[in-house]
């Protein structure tokens, strides 16, 4: 008896990541390509097998019968390839922890605690991958991604929340318009240009909205791609920035940096991530030292 010929594997790999991660802009997001793309995908798919695999329902998709047939066998064998691919990685590395985060994480947080993660979890040697992004098919091969992101959380991880995101104006003192900021409510920032950066291009008008400012009124200025150069920019002096606490706890605290009005919630954590599968107590442990030093 003959076998039926595979479909386009490019098509199977764009439904896998569409039915596990519950929709097509995620999957898009996770595979680094265009919500276009993935959706020509899923249609090549389906006129190969002759056959529906989603169904509207609402604004999302629903897995049709076939859908999750389908389904079930391609979770199976890509998450057996996955596990192939991070066992191979593990064997050049036997003894490390890989742990992805974003650089500028990495570089303002994580980088300057590093001697005091080794002395308190000398068991947990660590092996770094920065890794933008929020649950990204490059991160699921990792043994752990420390990430900031939003609930609800993607079919496939198991989060652990660390401590809630909390973000604000940060300024330096040397800049012209601090002193001003100190003693003016948060509409004083209407047509103050402002630094911003395109990884998280939401974040100045959700701070505004949750501050009373209409987002229309904000002014924009320098961007830059990465949060570490937009930080960078504000401690020298070169405009207003937005930026979560953590990250700039030690320019606070020496004086280098302002927050006028403090720091608000976001509805978002910081978390630790690992993708589903046997639990490493390594990755319990790290998850502890982290959630303790987010709390100080």
């Amino acid at each position: 008896m003959s076998l039926a010929p595979l479909p386009p594997l490019n098509a199977l790999r764009s439904f896998e990541a569409a039915a596990r991660l519950g929709g097509v802009g995620r999957a898009a997001e996770a595979l680094h390509v265009t919500h276009g793309a993935i959706s020509r995908q899923l249609r090549v798919l389906e006129e190969h097998l002759g056959l529906a695999l989603f169904e509207r329902e609402g604004r999302g998709l629903r897995l049709t019968a076939a859908g999750v047939t389908l389904q079930q066998a391609c979770a199976g064998a890509f998450g057996q390839i996955r596990d192939a691919v991070a066992t191979v990685q593990r064997q050049q590395r036997p003894e490390a922890l890989v742990l992805g985060c974003s650089g500028s994480i990495l570089a303002r947080w994580m980088i300057p605690r590093l001697q005091a993660l080794q002395a308190d979890l000398p068991q947990v040697p660590l092996h770094w991958s920065a890794q933008d992004g929020s649950f990204t098919e490059a991160q699921y091969t990792l043994d752990a991604v420390l990430l900031l992101a939003q609930p609800p959380w993607p079919r496939g991880w198991q989060v652990r929340e660390l401590a809630p995101e909390r973000v604000g104006v940060v300024v330096s003192p040397q800049h012209p318009a601090a002193a001003r900021l100190r003693h003016q409510p948060p509409t004083a920032l209407r047509g103050e240009p402002l630094l911003h950066t395109t990884s998280r291009p939401q974040a100045w008008p959700a701070w505004a909205q949750a501050h009373g400012v209409d987002p229309a009124a904000l002014q924009l200025g320098s961007g830059f791609e990465h949060l570490y150069y937009l930080l960078e920019a504000a401690v020298a002096g070169l405009g207003v920035a937005i930026a979560p606490e953590p990250l700039v706890a030690d320019e606070l605290a020496a004086g280098r940096l302002l927050a006028p009005w403090g720091f608000a919630a976001t509805g978002g954590f910081w978390v630790l991530a690992t993708p589903e599968g046997p639990g490493d107590a390594r990755v319990a442990a790290l998850a502890g030292w982290l959630r303790a030093q987010l709390d100080r």
